[in-house]
């Protein structure tokens, strides 16, 4: 009889790949960086483990959006006193610090449980392409032609 394999944490092997702002819009790269980071491109994906790979956003600063998304979309946030709720655009956010616009979108997409703090730790995001991570040979993962 055939079992269901559930992956154990020592079974896990993680890989480091790069993703290219500047190749796609910031929906689309958020859903392949969800995807990569849970691990639900391997074929060992075991929902209570954490078997994602590490990822490496570089471009920040050259990131896509399509519509009128750059003056229309607001981000929030608010102290906890009253009547002090910020609010900024995606223009203003884009100006004052690019890579917290790409993590708070994958952020999003990543399931509400115990390990999604762990998941954006191996999250890295650059404004430029430099970054401090070849002695870990990334893979890159080219997204050309998927708007």
């Amino acid at each position: 009889m055939n079992r269901t394999y559930s992956a154990k944490p020592q079974d896990v092997t993680r890989k480091w790949y790069i993703i290219d702002a500047s190749e796609t819009t910031l929906g689309r790269l958020s859903t392949i960086a969800a995807n990569i980071l849970t691990g639900k491109n391997k074929s060992i994906f075991t929902k209570h483990i954490d078997c994602g790979d590490y990822l490496i956003v570089i471009n920040a600063d050259q990131l896509k959006v399509t519509g009128k998304k750059l003056t229309d979309k607001k981000y929030y946030r608010h102290s906890g006193y009253p009547g002090n709720l910020k609010e900024v655009t995606l223009e203003q956010q884009l100006d004052k610090d690019s890579t917290k616009i790409i993590i708070h979108s994958i952020r999003g997409m990543l399931p509400i449980n115990k390990l999604r703090d762990a998941r954006l730790l191996r999250l890295k995001v650059y404004k430029d392409s430099n970054h401090l991570h070849q002695p870990q040979n990334p893979e890159i993962i080219s997204l050309k032609g998927t708007n």
